[in-house]
């Protein structure tokens, strides 16, 4: 297995993107720490990374607060003896036009994207640099590097996490880190096909959200196929066994975005 005997922290593991990312990583070897801001759902997937023979541990962090995201890093370090590889992955979307949003919603959804990222990649640098190896990964979007309407507020957190990645790549060149981000295309959770999720908000009169699912993967994706959070798993996995490769945020959207 190409990551045997690594040790791999995820953030937003719990379900959806992270649970993907989680299993590949399993899959390839990694122990896991599963973090989610919901303890049983993080718990769920723990016991699914230990069937596949792995050790692992579930770990409740809210990853806007600095003290958990401290004592998040040292449960991964103390329980499973060191970090490797961390996939800062944990963030929320809310659908509202900018005239909608309100100071709260912004202040949510950038707090927990891109906040949350910049508090995980702090505390994780550390033991890192102590062992002069690590992987920093962080969960941009493509709506990182394009603008989409409904998702300003989204889209500035994500602009800032690929932002973010490319400058920490070149705080660290020398380390034996290396930082970069996964850009999600349009996967079915729900931000997509949820209740509230935006093949709900921008379907076309008359049309049912199973319609206005299948039609946006038609006209949005070269491929003509949603991807999956397993995707997202395998772009982990290269960037965590890639040695040359940082401060690059790389889609996984079917063609979709071509910057």
């Amino acid at each position: 297995m190409k990551l045997q005997g690594r040790v791999a922290l995820v953030t937003g593991g719990g379900r959806g993107l992270g649970q993907g990312i989680v299993k590949r990583l399993a899959e390839a070897g990694c122990d896991v720490a599963v973090v989610d801001v919901l303890l049983d759902n993080a718990q769920k997937v723990a016991e699914e990374v230990k069937a596949l023979g792995r050790r692992a541990i579930a770990v409740q962090t809210d990853v806007t607060q600095w003290d958990q995201v401290q004592d998040m890093v040292k449960q991964t370090v103390s329980k499973l003896g060191k970090l490797d590889i961390a996939v800062n992955n944990a963030g929320v979307i809310i659908i509202k036009s900018v005239e909608e949003l309100t100071e709260q919603d912004w202040d949510y959804v950038n707090d927990v994207n891109a906040k949350g990222v910049f508090l995980c990649c702090k505390a994780e640098i550390g033991p890192m640099k102590n062992q002069g190896w690590g992987r920093i990964i962080n969960t941009a979007s493509i709506a990182g590097k394009e603008g989409f309407p409904d998702l300003s507020h989204y889209c500035a957190s994500k602009f800032a996490v690929v932002g973010f990645t490319n400058a920490l790549s070149k705080e660290l060149k020398r380390t034996g880190i290396t930082v970069n981000a996964i850009c999600p295309g349009i996967i079915g959770t729900g931000m997509w096909y949820g209740p509230n999720g935006l093949a709900e908000k921008w379907k076309l009169p008359g049309e049912t959200m199973d319609e206005s699912w299948k039609r946006h993967q038609d006209q949005l994706i070269p491929q003509g196929v949603a991807q999956t959070p397993e995707d997202m798993g395998d772009l982990a996995v290269y960037f965590a066994t890639a040695e040359h490769v940082t401060g690059q945020s790389v889609n996984v959207d079917g063609g979709l975005v071509s910057h």
